[in-house]
């Protein structure tokens, strides 16, 4: 008996990915180190952690804290500046596509380090992360300002030329969906990125009575498992509003193959790891690439694309 062959591969609006399994930002992405071992590891995409014009330390610790079905974290984007990740990609040999994640603390930065994300050749896209909500010093984010994103992405279009996405804080009615995705669908975006951790989490220590996490009085973003739900729900939605040239990237309470096939049955083409990555290690990658590859097998599926944004009603 022949074996059909399962390709797990997949393409960004037109940027082939070798895997549609990637870090998300934020974990074990910051450093050389870090970077040098996705660069070596399964994942089908290096994306850098978060960065701003300066470096930062970030908020102070105790600042990220894990349970069985999830995690909170107030982290405040600890980064080394964008010039480290710049300098970073030039000096290494670069073996697969590089998605460089940009969160400014103010709108003017985020200009800034667009145009010169821009001046690089080993970036293949932009991450913008509008859905930070761990930053002592923004008290908005700006996913959720309607009326000053359109005005944002207008001017960010009037010099980008780079593939850019955009990563999304999670919406939780219908209508902010819909009209979020009718703003995305005027610009020539790439992808989305959905969901970021869900904002103003608070867990509770109830042996010491206390918070977990020190910044922001305990409140931070809740990730893994738990968040799951959330994250299917996005997706599916913005899979029917948005144009289909714009890719879906899901990322929220993966930790098996079957939560990716899950992701991608609702309409995403890749997905990022976040919570299972920091538990587990850069070992992540190749263990959830045989168990999507193993379900595949299964139902007699060839490609992701076999079965990508077909969930039934009932």
């Amino acid at each position: 008996m022949i074996m059909k062959k399962i390709d797990i591969s997949t393409n960004i609006n037109g940027i082939k990915l070798p895997l549609c399994i990637m870090n998300a930002s934020g974990v074990l992405c910051s450093t050389d180190q870090e970077l040098s071992n996705l660069l070596n590891s399964f994942s089908g995409v290096v994306v850098t952690k978060s960065c701003t014009y300066k470096p930062r330390e970030g908020n102070v610790p105790p600042r990220y804290f894990e349970w069985d079905m999830g995690s909170i974290n107030s982290m405040g984007l600890p980064n080394l500046g964008i010039n480290f990740y710049l300098n970073f990609l030039e000096r290494k040999k670069i073996n697969k596509p590089i998605f460089l994640s940009i969160s400014g603390l103010s709108t003017e930065e985020n200009y800034f380090l667009v145009k010169k994300a821009n001046q690089s050749s080993k970036i293949t896209a932009i991450e913008l992360n509008l859905s930070c909500p761990n930053l002592i010093e923004k008290e908005n984010i700006l996913g959720y300002d309607f009326c000053k994103i359109s005005n944002f992405m207008e001017n960010i279009f009037k010099f980008n030329k780079k593939p850019l996405g955009i990563k999304l804080p999670p919406y939780f009615q219908d209508a902010h969906i819909k009209n979020i995705a009718l703003i995305l669908n005027q610009f020539p975006i790439f992808f989305v990125t959905c969901i970021n951790s869900l904002p103003n989490g608070l867990f509770i220590d109830a042996n010491k009575e206390s918070i977990v996490i020190r910044p922001k009085k305990g409140f931070g973003g809740i990730g893994g498992s738990i968040i799951k739900p959330f994250a299917l729900a996005n997706i599916h939605k913005f899979y029917t509003y948005l144009r289909k040239d714009i890719s879906i990237i899901g990322c929220g309470g993966i930790s098996s193959g079957k939560d990716i096939f899950e992701h991608i049955l609702c309409g995403a083409s890749a997905v990022q790891i976040g919570t299972q990555f920091m538990k587990e290690g850069i070992m992540v990658f190749e263990r959830l690439k045989k168990e999507l590859t193993f379900i595949l097998e299964k139902k007699n599926y060839s490609s992701i694309n076999n079965f990508k944004g077909k969930l039934k009603n009932i």
